[in-house]
């Protein structure tokens, strides 16, 4: 469990500059926490590597270094529809590792890729068809046949589409999930939500359809979803309406009607004009033990047990004291902005991000919370971070930041945290902030 004080170290890995391309828009652990992967607006993924601990520095438990880098996806354009469907990664998900190589689904607003990820340190010479330079040898010119052997060479990382799963959305694809049979995911867009096998390619069954048949009396659209991490049959998705529902796909082919309907009853005192696009989910994520699931609206992360639907067990405010300041959110769009969430490897905490590049930390069981920031003036390699607190008005302490000088151009959206070790990765922007708790 991270004790959630400021005792954190941080490694930096930055772009060189503040390109649009170079924003980060999506970041993933694998399954043992070994590779970090990190998608951009330009279409590119990174993969970092957690090197092994070094004796000569045993305060750090390995560092993460770049692993290999790739472009996944290229800018296209739909002739029919006259659109540019933009190369920017939307999501990121890794399989569990069978054998050496990794595999991840990375996907844009249109197209899903499956990503062999393998490593190669031998290559083949002594060939009797060619030459050492490639060259084809002329056939009469060989009077004895060779056996090529395999000679060591400089590790090479290589990453090749194994897969591609297209044509399957009209509407732009927000979340990927893998099923916990590992041979089956789901990919959503606003409207629809639809299941592949990861070895067919050609076609994916609908099973979740929310489009109306007059397009003017659409009320909500899907705007995350997500597989149970241990029931194959069972998945949920959020709407922007602020609801959830949990859908077992035993019960029929087409999940239109839900098993369970997860739903907070709305204070009608609190009421305002803002009240219905704050309350829209931007990420739900289920616990690892399957027990509950986290959702994330605009002002608050919420913590649901799957056998109660009629309020959340837990809720924690993120930023409470942008509620006076949702005017002005509006004009600018901020209101808009998407947040993730995410659990510990025990569930006993949870994260999120906020604006002027602050993140939130929650211990479930002291219910204690934390402001940190992820910025290259607090967070020095190898410095310990420092607890930040927003002033709301009134006389403003030393340490204290107004609610007034806040920059929302800095947010921090992506968030992943270790599935074993209190280690977080944190995207800012184009810079990727990597965390861990302190050794004393």
């Amino acid at each position: 469990m991270l004790r959630l004080n400021p005792q954190l170290y941080a490694l930096i890995h930055s772009g060189l500059c503040a390109l649009s391309a170079d924003i980060i828009s999506t970041v993933e652990f694998n399954y043992s926490g070994e590779l970090l992967a990190t998608g951009d607006k330009g279409g590119r993924v990174v993969i970092f590597q957690h090197e092994q601990e070094s004796k000569n520095r045993p305060h750090l438990r390995g560092e993460y270094n770049v692993y290999s880098t790739f472009q996944s996806h290229e800018p296209e354009f739909d002739y029919l529809k006259s659109l540019e469907i933009e190369e920017k990664i939307n999501k990121i998900r890794w399989l569990p590792q069978q054998n050496a190589a990794h595999f991840l689904l990375s996907t844009n607003d249109k197209t899903i890729k499956l990503w062999k990820i393998s490593e190669r340190d031998k290559r083949a010479e002594g060939y009797n068809l060619k030459d050492e330079d490639g060259r084809l040898r002329d056939p009469f010119r060989i009077t004895s046949l060779r056996v090529p052997v395999l000679m060591p060479m400089d590790l090479m990382v290589e990453a090749s589409p194994r897969r591609i799963f297209a044509n399957a959305h009209t509407y732009h694809i927000n979340s990927i999930s893998v099923n916990s049979d590992h041979e089956t995911y789901l990919s959503a867009d606003d409207l629809r939500i639809n299941l592949w096998h990861l070895e067919i390619t050609d076609r994916s069954f609908n099973i979740v359809d929310i489009k109306p048949a007059n397009m003017e009396e659409l009320t909500e659209v899907i705007t995350a979803a997500e597989c149970h991490p241990h029931q194959c049959n069972v998945f949920v998705y959020s709407s922007s309406k602020g609801t959830i529902r949990l859908c077992d796909m035993r019960a029929a082919a087409l999940c239109d009607r839900h098993s369970k309907f997860f739903e907070e009853p709305e204070d009608p005192s609190s009421r305002s004009f803002f009240s219905e696009i704050i309350s829209s989910i931007s990420d739900v994520k289920f616990s690892h033990s399957g027990r509950y699931m986290m959702t994330r609206d605009y002002l608050s992360v919420k913590v649901w047990d799957l056998n109660m639907e009629n309020r959340p067990v837990e809720t924690y405010q993120v930023h409470e004291y942008l509620r006076s300041k949702l005017c002005s959110l509006y004009e600018n769009d901020c209101i808009f902005d998407k947040f993730e969430c995410c659990w510990n490897g025990s569930d006993s905490a949870i994260m999120t991000g906020s604006y002027n590049n602050f993140f939130r930390m929650f211990d479930r069981n002291t219910r204690r919370d934390i402001t940190l920031e992820a910025s290259r003036e607090s967070s020095k390699p190898r410095a310990t971070l420092k607890p930040r607190k927003v002033s709301t008005g009134g006389k403003r302490k030393k340490d204290e930041i107004s609610v007034d000088s806040l920059d929302f151009n800095k947010k921090i959206l992506h968030t992943a945290w270790h599935p074993k070790d209190n280690v977080i990765a944190v995207a800012a922007t184009n810079n990727l902030y990597i965390f861990q708790d302190k050794i004393n």
